[in-house]
């Protein structure tokens, strides 16, 4: 059925905890858990279905299947912090390296702020498959940008190309691999889906590890994070 051009959902098979979270949101909290801990194979769209708490049939009516939810988590993962890189290019009054923190700082808290590692779904085979391009692709052009955004701080202005591409190859694994830090206790069966917020004080720490990779000085740091 449709409404207006848009399809609408059917009636839930069973009421969730209230969540505020919209049905394709709730489809996407589910695949983020189910996906990390019983596996992308293993995980049935019955599965998926039940535990948004709605009918398989329904599911349909949010999502064409497994494959568009994995799309969509890894997605999730790159283009908020694209977004905002490309937007730090272009804000060329305030140093490199106040920007630089600023995204790594940004794409730490976008990356951990989840209580399942979706790092894990980048090594899936099934993300080597064209489907997944587009995330590949915008994995890529943050990347880029992360070490444009490098070669245009202090230290590293004058450095030869092969040095600078080391230098963003390791800044760019370290925010990145941050994705796979612990979060704790995972959340009870019964808890409503939805983010959870990093400790601040290691996002901070992260992004000044990243200006140090840069070449940033211990005692310049404090600048950059207010600017």
């Amino acid at each position: 059925m449709s409404v207006n051009g848009r399809r609408v959902g059917r009636p839930r098979a069973e009421q969730r905890p209230e969540s505020g979270l919209s049905a394709r949101e709730e489809l996407l909290a589910a695949a983020a858990e189910l996906f990390t801990t019983r596996g992308y194979t293993a995980t049935t769209t019955r599965a998926l279905a039940e535990r948004a708490g709605m009918r398989q049939a329904s599911m349909y009516h949010y999502v064409g299947g497994k494959e568009d939810l994995l799309a969509e988590l890894l997605d999730g993962t790159v283009t908020p912090s694209l977004r905002l890189a490309r937007r730090l290019l272009a804000e060329t009054a305030r140093p490199a390296e106040a920007r630089l923190w600023e995204l790594c700082r940004s794409d730490a808290e976008l990356l951990c702020a989840g209580p399942y590692n979706l790092g894990a779904l980048y090594l899936l085979p099934e993300v080597a498959a064209p489907r997944f391009a587009p995330f590949h692709e915008a994995r890529a052009a943050l990347k880029s940008a992360y070490a444009d955004l490098l070669a245009r701080t202090a230290p590293c202005a004058d450095l030869p190309p092969p040095a600078l591409a080391l230098r963003a190859d390791l800044l760019f694994t370290l925010i990145e691999g941050l994705i796979l830090a612990h979060r704790g206790t995972p959340p009870s069966p019964d808890a409503a889906p939805g983010p959870t917020a990093p400790d601040p004080a290691f996002l901070s720490a992260a992004a000044d590890a990243a200006l140090r990779i840069a070449g940033v000085a211990d005692d310049a740091l404090s600048a950059f994070r207010s600017l």
